[in-house]
């Protein structure tokens, strides 16, 4: 599968600029013949989630998201896009008293979803103020042959969400980010050992500039299932390629069987454990 993401300068709240972006990147990566375009966190509304939950009517999140379908189906490519979401609305339809979700969806080129999948790790006061974390593991659906699940930027800095999405038989793993300056070591060092550790591809696409009071610092990086980079951007807006090749991960899964031969009930057992010594006042050590 040829991948492309898209690293850019989103306007916060300037939907139709964004989605213009957008659209010049779907039918830049459809004439290369990419399979699927990833785009990053929140892109089509800007990240800033104090003014998006102050000043973006929920309302209007179905008719963008109908815009984002008609951008796959007139470039004829498939598109990963994260948007806020009602809790429990698949609609996005206003609820009073309602949380707010921070989204991912798979669409094919047709527009049609495959797939859905909502924040479960928030980082960051404001996102805590703005958005309520979610509950649900990451789904997996197959996807041009392709076993492909979704996360959404802090959820991949732990080990247990790609694993999860590892475990139910995920190959790919796309997860758009908003991802500020000055953490250059998790594009460049926490994704390649998720890829590596879960025998996956991993694709993480982040946006770059200012926007209010972020500024990001870009480095979008796609990584195999033995930790090598495929592609890596730059801090500024680009939009990178990666060759994923799902015979490679079934030859790391065979090499070394990680996910075979883990043990999960012993892995709860010692965590069950830590809470019994923790609350008798036990500690570990020599």
């Amino acid at each position: 599968m040829l991948l492309s993401v898209l690293q850019a300068n989103a306007a916060v709240l300037d939907v139709e600029a964004n989605l213009r972006t957008l659209d010049d990147a779907a039918g830049q990566a459809a004439k290369a013949g990419a399979d699927l375009l990833l785009t990053p966190e929140l892109f089509p509304v800007g990240y800033a989630p104090l003014r998006l939950r102050s000043e973006l009517d929920p309302a209007n999140l179905p008719a963008i998201r109908a815009q984002l379908a008609d951008i796959a189906r007139r470039n004829g490519i498939a598109l990963v896009y994260s948007l806020p979401s009602v809790a429990g609305s698949e609609s996005g339809a206003s609820a009073p008293g309602r949380g707010w979700h921070i989204s991912a969806t798979l669409i094919d080129a047709t527009g049609a979803e495959l797939l859905n999948y909502a924040k479960v790790h928030l980082f960051g006061g404001e996102e805590r103020q703005a958005f309520v974390a979610a509950a649900e593991p990451p789904a997996v659906v197959t996807f041009k042959g392709v076993r492909t699940a979704l996360l959404i930027c802090y959820d991949i800095e732990f080990p247990e969400a790609a694993r999860a999405a590892a475990a139910r038989g995920a190959e790919l793993l796309l997860v758009p980010t908003a991802l500020s300056a000055g953490f250059d070591a998790v594009p460049q060092v926490l994704i390649r050992a998720r890829a590596l550790e879960s025998q996956l591809n991993v694709a993480y696409a982040n946006h770059c500039g200012i926007e209010d009071a972020y500024t990001f610092g870009g480095g979008s990086v796609v990584a195999g299932p033995d930790g090598a980079l495929l592609a890596a951007g730059s801090d500024g807006p680009e939009l990178l390629f990666a060759q994923v090749r799902m015979e490679a991960v079934r030859a790391a899964r065979e090499e070394v069987p990680y996910l075979r031969e883990r043990r999960a009930e012993l892995y709860r057992e010692w965590e069950g454990r830590l809470g019994k010594d923790a609350a008798a006042g036990k500690t570990s050590g020599a």
